[in-house]
């Protein structure tokens, strides 16, 4: 076993001559392949040894090690890949344009267009094929295992490939991602499996391959699509290739091409230091495009690990830093949150649960490569997570690669090893316009969108009416419930207007609106919030996508609840606006019991009805609503039919039943100043919400328009403002558009933590209206603090401060 990766220390980025050829692509080649590049800058003699140690430790961390082939799950998922590997021999028949009838690579007009996306594919997909197959002959206990008829298909397929269509000698068409990183990954892993049987001639074809699909030019900038995650892709796939050629100058100018991927960014693509990940200018991508950065850093870390390429530059404490700061705060009770996967969530086969469970793996990878106290951490977290998944357990997935279910199976037998709770903190992730709430038996996420981050991504014919994802959707599960919301066919058969939290117009969108690629963004800065770590304001300037929809939502998170209010809600569409309190997933069978002000209403689908004054509501196993003042509430029971097609256009078109029970909030046709004011309370009984809603103490909204919304909660002594302008609210007055948040404690002190979420105040002023006699701390960006009967704070210029909550505390009295 490679001796743990150290604890680096982070060296600016700019600093490092490494970086700045991993930068510029500007390395010198060595005379020959047998030497290496050191780090005096001269090269060394590298042995076949090590090449054949590297291709070693890759089978491995293909294949997984330490498990017995007859105990599950393994002998489940080396079952299914023998299977599955049969039948790709079964009806392989190479011919003209393809390997497999059906599977055409052979493009009639190849140009760059979405018409040759298609074909690109099909040759992706045979790569990906032959590597199935390789991997069962590789394998023990798939029932192929040696199986030289296997091995001599494998050989065939992958000459036939060369000769056809994935040569030096052909002019890429299609989708770029299948020749630059799907294909030569999926060839090069073969390569490695298969390596013992391939001669001289065929080795140096491939690589001459790979070579002209990924030229040393993919790395001279860290622009385009050579950045985060797709940036690891193309280093891993140059790695291998020179790994398997024996080329050291290719190892060493993909494993320096790495370094832009560590540092934060503070635009465009990448992670920030407030644990955003951004993949494709605009779209937040932790679960999709990050988990893929995660992996694939992972596994060459691994893989370089202790040798002459080990990857020793600046930022790399700073990657394993994002373990905590961005990936987890995604990942509750063994799900990641749909609302960091994009255009993921439209794809068949595939759920919350599922994505998770490999980037689950990945983190205990990482973890090798981590310090002791960190390791012990995340082994800790993440077997809180399989403890804790009672709907889809990870090592019950069969579609689990070997490699991850052994880590995961391995975390799962130490007894060593303490499962660790689920944190209670709030986190802020303004530089994706996300947020995460999360108690002691509950979680909870939001999902906006702004002048910086799109409404959502459509591409490739996925994720086609996603387009009111980031409309304030308010997403959340429970510790031993709610967990199969997002999991059971969601997507397919929920109603895209009527998503959890939302404001929406009806008015119809077309599939895929705003265009291909388009990441369509609206005209709103105002989006983000402030929290003090426990609780928080969070508030959207809604402007909806193809409509004249405007709004202004908050959301109050406290302890057991989350208090949301919206206002100034207009539209000159034509359309009925309207905001969902809830709609929940019930699946093919479901019929939980809706309370309305303690009255219990039909259970048959189909049924709808309309409260004029509702105080309250409860569904049964899932959460209470308390209407602060009464509302006028909509309920739906309904059954939906839908396709995986519908939304994904490589989806089944196999008609999905799943049933739903909504409540909502109808604004009418074309709203002036519409409003709303509700509290969610993820698990309380009907009794608990009862209580809440008939103790008029407990809550008071301060204010609810257009200008600002706040609350006060005298239990937790918390006052909020969203401040969407310059004014007054009780005790709190702020010269610009800014979010307050203060909490008095019973030290007889105080925190205030305010931000400028939209990122325009070059001065702000911020008075409390309470006795203060001395501030204890304060951050740089206060210029002035005054004391005495009120407290008056001046900020200087808060433009550069990208959102970020700035924390005062005070002593009162």
């Amino acid at each position: 076993m490679p001796s743990p990766w150290p604890r680096r220390t982070f060296l600016h980025a700019a600093g490092g001559g490494a970086l700045a050829v991993g930068l510029t692509g500007t390395l010198a080649h060595p005379a020959g392949a047998s030497e290496v590049l050191d780090a005096a800058g001269t090269f060394t003699a590298a042995s076949d040894a090590e090449y054949d140690a590297l291709r070693g430790r890759w089978r491995d961390l293909v294949l997984g090690t330490g498990f017995s082939p007859t105990a599950e799950p393994f002998r489940t998922i080396l079952g299914t890949l023998g299977t599955t590997a049969a039948g790709y021999r079964a009806t392989m028949a190479p011919a003209s344009g393809s390997l497999w009838p059906g599977r055409s690579w052979a493009d009639p007009e190849p140009d760059l267009d979405a018409e040759s996306y298609a074909f690109s594919a099909a040759m992706n997909d045979s790569y990906n094929r032959l590597r199935t197959m390789a991997e069962a002959y590789s394998q023990p206990g798939t029932g192929l295992t040696g199986d030289t008829g296997l091995r001599d298909a494998v050989l065939t397929g992958l000459d036939h490939l060369y000769s056809e269509v994935y040569n030096e000698h052909t002019t890429r068409y299609g989708n770029w991602y299948n020749w630059q990183i799907g294909a030569p990954q999926a060839l090069m892993d073969t390569c490695v499996l298969m390596y013992e049987h391939l001669s001289a001639a065929q080795i140096s074809a491939y690589c001459r391959a790979v070579d002209a699909f990924v030229p040393e030019s993919v790395f001279a900038s860290y622009t385009g699509t050579s950045t985060g995650a797709n940036r690891v892709d193309l280093c891993r796939g140059v790695v291998l290739r020179g790994i398997v050629g024996k080329d050291p100058a290719k190892i060493t100018l993909a494993s320096r091409a790495l370094a832009p991927v560590f540092p934060y960014v503070t635009s465009g693509d990448g992670f920030y230091a407030d644990g955003s990940f951004v993949q494709h200018r605009n779209v937040p991508y932790i679960g999709g495009y990050g988990a893929v950065l995660h992996d694939g850093v992972g596994r060459l870390l691994a893989l370089l690990r202790g040798s002459s390429w080990e990857v020793t530059g600046p930022g790399t404490q700073l990657f394993l830093d994002t373990i905590e700061k961005a990936v987890a705060p995604f990942i509750y009770n063994g799900l990641i949150m749909d609302n960091v996967s994009s255009r993921g969530i439209s794809r068949i086969g595939t759920n919350e649960h599922q994505r998770a469970h490999g980037l689950m793996a990945t983190i205990l990878l990482v973890g090798q490569g981590a310090s002791p106290e960190e390791n012990a951490r995340w082994r800790a977290m993440v077997k809180g997570w399989l403890r804790r998944d009672y709907y889809y357990p990870a090592l019950k997935n069969p579609g689990l690669s070997l490699i991850r279910a052994s880590l995961l199976q391995a975390l799962q037998d130490d007894a060593s090893v303490q499962a660790a709770p689920e944190p209670v903190e709030h986190r802020l992730f303004p530089n994706m316009a996300r947020a995460t709430h999360r108690r002691r038996d509950w979680a909870a996420s939001f999902s906006m969108a702004s002048n910086r981050i799109a409404h959502y991504e459509f591409g490739n014919g996925e994720h086609a009416r996603g387009y009111h994802t980031g409309a304030g959707w308010l997403s959340w599960w429970g510790r031993d419930f709610g967990l199969e919301q997002y999991s059971d066919a969601y997507w397919p058969t929920v109603d895209p207007y009527r998503l959890p939290g939302i404001t929406a117009s009806r008015k119809p969108l077309a599939d895929g609106e705003g265009g291909n690629w388009g990441q369509p963004m609206p005209d709103a800065a105002w989006v983000g919030g402030t929290t003090d770590g426990e609780y928080a304001a969070i508030g959207q300037h809604l402007k909806g996508l193809s409509s004249t929809l405007d709004a202004k939502k908050s959301w109050f998170c406290l302890d057991d609840s989350i208090v949301c209010l919206g206002a100034g809600i207009t539209a000159t569409d034509g359309h009925a606006v309207e905001t969902t309190v809830d709609n929940r997933a019930l699946g093919a069978t479901g019929a939980p019991v809706l309370t309305i002000d303690g009255r219990p209403q039909p259970v048959a689908q189909g049924w709808t009805g309309t409260f004029d004054d509702a105080e309250w509501a409860h569904i049964a196993g899932q959460a209470g609503y308390v209407f602060p003042g009464g509302a006028k509430l909509g309920a739906v029971r309904e059954e939906r039919t839908g396709s995986w097609r519908d939304i994904n256009t490589g989806g089944s078109p196999d008609p999905i039943t799943r049933r739903y029970l909504t409540l909502v909030t109808d604004h009418g046709i074309d709203p002036t100043g519409g409003d709303y004011a509700y509290v969610l309370l993820p698990g309380a009984s009907a009794s608990t919400t009862a209580q809440r809603a008939h103790d008029r103490g407990w809550l008071r909204i301060l204010a609810n328009s257009g200008a600002q919304q706040g609350v006060r909660v005298p239990k937790l002594a918390l006052t909020a403002v969203n401040f969407w302008s310059a004014g007054t609210v009780e005790r709190l007055r702020a010269s610009a558009p800014a979010s307050v948040l203060v909490r008095e404690h019973r030290n007889g002190t105080a925190t205030l933590v305010v931000s400028d979420p939209a990122r325009q105040a070059t001065s702000l002023e911020i008075v409390w209206n309470r006795r203060v006699s001395t501030v204890l701390s304060k951050p740089a960006t206060v210029t002035a603090a005054t004391t005495g009967s009120s407290l008056k704070l001046t900020f200087g210029d808060l433009t550069g401060q990208a959102g970020a909550p700035q924390k005062i505390t005070v002593r009162l009295g």
